[in-house]
């Protein structure tokens, strides 16, 4: 089990949650993993087309059942669902999945009749082998939306059909642009129990519309997401693949026991902020087994912007991202930040493996954020050819308006990185720390960064912290003479 983390500093933190952060243990699992099989069964005859029962296997430790799957998983952050009483088809209200005809009245109509059945065990909709185009629509609660092989969803090419909302509370404006943002294609608000699953179908957001907007400077309102969940909870997305976002593809903002597994996620490289999943603001978090082909970070952990996200305090806690995969250019394998100001902790990265892109790991913040990044791990990351294996970065000089208090600093402790490899590396890491709030507590141990040039040292500035068995030598800030025990975590 993780060591508890020792903050000397404690009082540095300056704000109300400083005790506790010192006090959080690392998140621990038991260490008995279960067999959690989901199976939509049919109660009473409401449609005569196949269901399809969701079946999907967070964990086994039997060692007696050699065919299953011991590795760690995502038990512990998902209760189990209702079945699913109420099944009906898409084409039972008059869908049509011909890749032309708007479908987005069909599928409002279809959720808000399935609503009825959610205090009587719940509804799953069915979506069949086809292409469906339809605008934005809102999920409802114990609730699925199941997609056949061989179904896709598309996204309108309508940006009337993608209506516009308020923005985020911790945002206090659309991300890109003053104001509101448009919503999600799959949207839902205050929800329990939903599932998005199926048989590798996929939702592809047809983005490259938004993208031109954005690059030829037109765009009027923030993009909206592929998927964003907001103020809900017990949230299972898994067994598909997610295309062509406009904006982030999943998005859960203001939840808690959020799953995402076995995703497929993909987009141009260069398509502009199509960051893979970025929970937000979010508490009990779990990634896992995902391949993600991005133009920005795979994974993103956030927690509101400046101001706003100060105000609000809802903090990103208790997120696991575990054996993600992928390829991001321009971007990170796993984020932390920009946008923090709300506080992130315990934050675990394990079995990560990334290749040509920008940065393996990135911490991002600035000057105006406040908030704090505490209790990090990040264990057992492959890298091929990515430029800048470990970063720290500030000055990004990205504020929401003129209200941001340039004495809001962040506050960085407690980041402990191990079982590194990286190959065909061009520079040495990065750690930039910001002068009046330095980022301490950095424990590296068994990293190697080969390919990096012996003329090339590491960038540190405003760091500390303690390294063992690092290759090349990293810089003196983290070379300390103080006793490594708090920078034992096993």
């Amino acid at each position: 089990m993780l060591k508890k983390m020792d903050f000397d500093e404690k009082q540095s933190f300056g704000f109300g949650v400083n005790a506790m952060i010192a006090r959080v243990s690392r998140f621990s699992w038991s260490p008995f993993l279960f067999l959690i099989t989901l199976t939509a069964l049919l109660s009473f005859q409401i449609t005569t087309k196949t269901i399809y029962p969701i079946k999907i296997v967070f964990s086994s430790t039997s060692k007696t059942d050699v065919s299953a799957d011991t590795r760690t998983s995502c038990v512990g952050f998902f209760g189990e669902l209702p079945e699913r009483k109420a099944v009906m088809s898409i084409t039972e209200f008059g869908g049509v999945g011909d890749g032309k005809t708007s479908n987005t009245e069909t599928f409002r109509k279809a959720i808000r009749y399935l609503k009825r059945f959610g205090e009587s065990g719940g509804a799953q909709l069915n979506v069949p082998k086809g292409r469906w185009v339809t605008g934005s629509f809102n999920l409802t609660s114990n609730f699925t939306l199941f997609l056949e092989e061989g179904a896709v969803i598309l996204g309108s090419q309508d940006p009337k059909e993608w209506p516009i909302i308020e923005p985020l509370p911790s945002y206090g404006r659309g991300r890109e642009r003053l104001g509101g943002r448009h919503i999600s294609l799959v949207h839902g608000d205050g929800l329990t129990n939903v599932v998005i699953t199926g048989n590798n179908g996929t939702i592809d957001g047809q983005g490259k519309m938004w993208w031109e907007l954005w690059w030829n400077r037109t765009l009027e309102h923030t993009r909206g997401h592929l998927v964003e969940l907001m103020n809900s909870n017990n949230i299972l997305i898994a067994n598909l693949t997610f295309c062509n976002s406009p904006f982030w593809t999943i998005h859960p903002v203001y939840c808690s026991n959020v799953v995402v597994k076995d995703m497929t996620i993909l987009a141009p490289l260069k398509a502009p902020n199509t960051d893979g999943i970025d929970p937000d603001s979010s508490t009990n978090v779990c990634i896992e087994d995902c391949y993600i082909e991005s133009g920005d970070d795979l994974v993103a952990v956030k927690s509101g912007w400046d101001q706003y996200g100060i105000k609000m305090a809802r903090p990103s806690s208790n997120i696991v991202v575990r054996r993600v995969s992928g390829t991001t250019p321009t971007c990170s394998g796993v984020g932390i930040g920009s946008e923090m100001s709300g506080g992130i902790f315990n934050i675990t990265i394990e079995d990560l493996h990334v290749w040509d892109s920008a940065a393996g790991v990135r911490i991002k913040t600035d000057n105006g954020r406040g908030g704090y990044i505490a209790n990090i791990t990040i264990i057992n990351v492959t890298m091929e050819r990515v430029k800048v294996p470990i970063r720290f970065s500030r000055g990004s000089n990205d504020h929401p308006d003129e209200g941001w208090d340039p004495k809001a600093v962040p506050v960085v402790k407690g980041i402990s990185i191990r079982n590194v490899l990286s190959v065909n590396s061009t520079k040495a890491p990065v750690l930039e720390g910001i002068e009046d709030a330095p980022f301490g507590g950095i424990c590296m141990k068994n990293v190697s960064l080969r390919g990096v040039a012996s003329s090339l040292s590491w960038h540190c500035e405003f760091v500390s912290g303690f390294t063992d068995e690092v290759f090349p030598t990293p810089c003196p800030q983290l070379q300390s003479n103080i006793s490594s025990s708090w920078c034992s975590y096993s």
